[in-house]
Formats: structure tokens, sequence, C-alpha cells
């Protein structure tokens, strides 16, 4: 079985690549960049997430001799591209904006230099990567911004495929989740985890009060009790009853989670358990979080709203050509034409314009310029090799002072234009 990323990809590379290697175009130098010609729905601003991942795929990017054999006995490529890839390794350059980092539409939020050869086979990869991360991203940051101070765990494992899963709980802890159900995430991203029992465990008990009583038992008081298997109210009360004022938190499932919220929060008071937290759950997305601003509730619990990117799974990126050599050895600017597809030609470079603090517009040129502007591309690959890793803690703590950055008007969870006009100069 193939350990490598060379396969994450599309046919149509290795046959566009063959086609090139024929006609001798396939180590002209090349330009491409990932960018979005809108935003999804119509939402206020982009979020960069997954750069990290894509750097490892790439250091992964090998074709192995399985590959190969698969690729030339499948007559998707023919023998000398196979003696080609046998041999490949990214020796290019790749920029990009750090992860956390806000986007608009037409920013360069990656760009790959290279041979047309080597840069064209990391297009699948870097556009399922990113669609997939920075989607998860917007979601979540629009959850967090919703949720204000109160905590957000990520518990959409279950809604997604498996690893899909541990790529949003990283992207979600980015953009302001505290904590994830995922323990992949915790043990390959130390992103926080957390977790305690399902309606299952209540269930398997003879009572609801035993199964209380044994979690309580295995877990401690600082443990979270689901209350809504059975009655509400009487699951509160038993709760109290076993743990006393030091019952952590209470989880709320089902129901209308405001008017519960209200209940529950009276009922734990009269019972001397004013520091146990309600924790709710249950088809949550932005909307109802902002919903339940109101609400007693101490934490929020998501699931398939953040893993699907909130009805938006993907970031709308794409990958393309905005440069290749002539037969002069410079670098012209090439661009689709497409009715409803255009694309801006050249290199690009990227600033964040701002006054008073606060963002005004995204400045993009073709040439790199002296500007008080905040320059967004940082060199991440040099010459293949990856020169520019950060922790997830730092990409977090950009996400915070990027929002800080942006107009009042992109926390509005209603549809409307991108907070920041994008400039092309």
């Amino acid at each position: 079985m193939t350990t490598g990323t060379a396969l994450l990809t599309d046919q149509y590379e290795l046959t566009m690549l063959q086609a090139a290697l024929a006609s001798g175009a396939a180590h002209r130098r090349a330009v491409f960049e990932v960018f979005a010609r809108r935003l999804p729905g119509g939402r206020r601003y982009g979020v960069v997430a997954g750069t990290g991942r894509f750097l490892d795929a790439l250091e992964d990017f090998r074709f192995e001799e399985q590959d190969i054999e698969f690729l030339c006995s499948s007559g998707i490529v023919d023998e000398p591209t196979g003696e080609f890839l046998a041999g490949y390794r990214f020796s290019g350059n790749v920029y990009g904006y750090r992860e956390g980092e806000a986007f608009f539409p037409g920013s360069p939020i990656m760009v790959v230099e290279g041979t047309f050869a080597e840069a064209v086979l990391l297009e699948t990869v870097a556009l399922s990567i990113l669609n997939h991360d920075c989607a998860i991203a917007a979601a979540a940051s629009r959850m967090a911004q919703a949720a204000g101070d109160r905590p957000l765990i990520e518990m959409g494992s279950r809604r997604t495929h498996e690893y899909a899963a541990v790529a949003a709980a990283r992207a979600a802890y980015l953009c302001g989740f505290t904590s994830t159900s995922n323990l992949m995430a915790g043990h390959l991203h130390g992103v926080p985890t957390a977790g305690t029992a399902a309606h299952a465990f209540t269930l398997l008990h003879d009572s609801e009060k035993d199964a209380f009583r044994a979690q309580i038992d295995s877990l401690g008081l600082g443990t979270t009790l689901l209350v809504d298997t059975y009655d509400v109210a009487e699951a509160v009360r038993t709760a109290v009853e076993l743990a006393g004022p030091d019952l952590g938190a209470v989880r709320i499932d089902s129901g209308d989670l405001a008017v519960v919220a209200v209940e529950v929060r009276r009922l734990l008071d009269e019972l001397g358990a004013s520091r146990t937290r309600i924790v709710v759950t249950g088809d949550l997305d932005e909307f109802a979080i902002a919903a339940l601003a109101a609400a007693p509730v101490d934490a929020y619990g998501v699931g398939t709203a953040l893993s699907t990117g909130s009805g938006h799974p993907t970031a709308s990126l794409v990958y393309k050509l905005v440069a290749r050599e002539d037969h002069t050895g410079r670098l012209q600017p090439v661009a689709k034409a497409s009715v409803g597809k255009p694309s801006v030609g050249g290199r690009k470079w990227a600033y964040r314009r701002t006054s008073g603090g606060t963002a005004t517009a995204e400045v993009v040129t073709r040439e790199p310029v002296e500007t008080e502007d905040r320059p967004l591309l940082a060199e991440l690959v040099r010459d293949g090799k990856v020169v520019e890793r950060e922790s997830l803690e730092a990409a977090r703590d950009r996400h915070r002072a990027t929002l800080a950055e942006l107009p009042l008007e992109a926390c509005s969870l209603s549809p409307g234009d991108p907070a920041v006009p994008t400039i092309f100069k």
C-alpha cells in the first residue's frame, strides 16, 4: 500500500504532465496561485487554514514504485512519464498567507513557483487540504464570535470522514474552539480534548441514579452529567443529590435549549449548585449559538454544522496558472477569460492596508512594493525545502489579532459583501 501523498490527486494532472513532457513545455518556469473568486454564501471574510498540513503533504509527495507500476499498467501514463515521476521532487518555492489570517476575493493565499511539471502536480492536494480546512475555519470563526467568551467544544467526528474529522478539529481550534472530542487531533496536533458520556451510558444502567453514581465515582465531581435522557428536572435533582454543589456541569442535548437552560439554571441555584455549569449541544450552528446569547449557558458543543462548514463545506478556492516562461526565458502573465470565471494574470504580492488599526483594503500588486501596508505572503518553501513552520498556538493568536483588525461589519452573521475590498494594482 502506498504511504505517500502523490496519488491524492486527479488523473488530469498526470495526463497534462505527459502531454507537456512530450511537447517540451513541461520544464518551463510557471507560477500558480490559490485564490477565491468570491466568498461562499455572502460571508464577510475567509480564514486561511491547512497551510501546515499542506507543507506536511508536500514533504511526503513522492511517487513510489508501486504507484508508478499502477499508473503505467493502468495506461494512465506512458513509460517516459513514469520515469519522470520516479525521480519527482518538488524543488520550487512556495509563498502563502500564514494560518489564521483573513482573506478576501482575489487574495493570493498561496503562490507556487517551479517548473510546470513540478507545480501542476500539486494542484489537487493543495486544493483538497485548503478548501476543506479554510471552510471549517471560517465556520468556526463565526461560531466563536457568536459564542463570545463562552467555550466551544468541537464534537463533529461522527459526522464526517475519519481523517477529515482530525483536520476539522485542528481548524476549529485554530479559530477559537477550546477543545475537541477527537483524540487523534489531540495526539497529532495538541488540541485539548474533552468528553464524558452519551445517552448509551445512562441507558446501560438500571437507573439514571446508578449511571450518574458510576460516572462520578470514576471521573470525579467535576464531571459533566447528561441530564436529558428521561426527565430533565428529575435528572438535575439526582445529579446534585449525588455530587452536591461541586458538580462540574450538566449537559442538555435536546428540546428548546434556551427554555430548558433557564429552567435548569433556576433548579441548580435552588439546590445550591450555583457553580455548576450548563453545557448545551444538539445541532448548533453560529445562528443557534447567537440566539442563545441571553440564555444561562456556559459552553457549547458543536458537531455537524462545524464539520460540514456550516452549509459551506468548501472555501471555493482555485489553483490557477498566472504566469509562465516564454521563449525568451521571461515570465509572462497568463489568465483565463472564461465567462463567470475570470482570473488576473501575473505573479502577485499582497498587503493589508489599515487605518487607525482597522483594515481598509487588501492591496494586490504584480511587483513587491515599499509600503507601510502589512505584507501577507510569507516564504514557506525555498528550493523545495520547508523554511517556515509555526505552532498551532501561534496561528490561533494570529487569528485573534486578525479579527480585532477587521471592521465591525465583518462580525455580522447576515449575508453581505466582503468586509474588506481587494484592490489590484
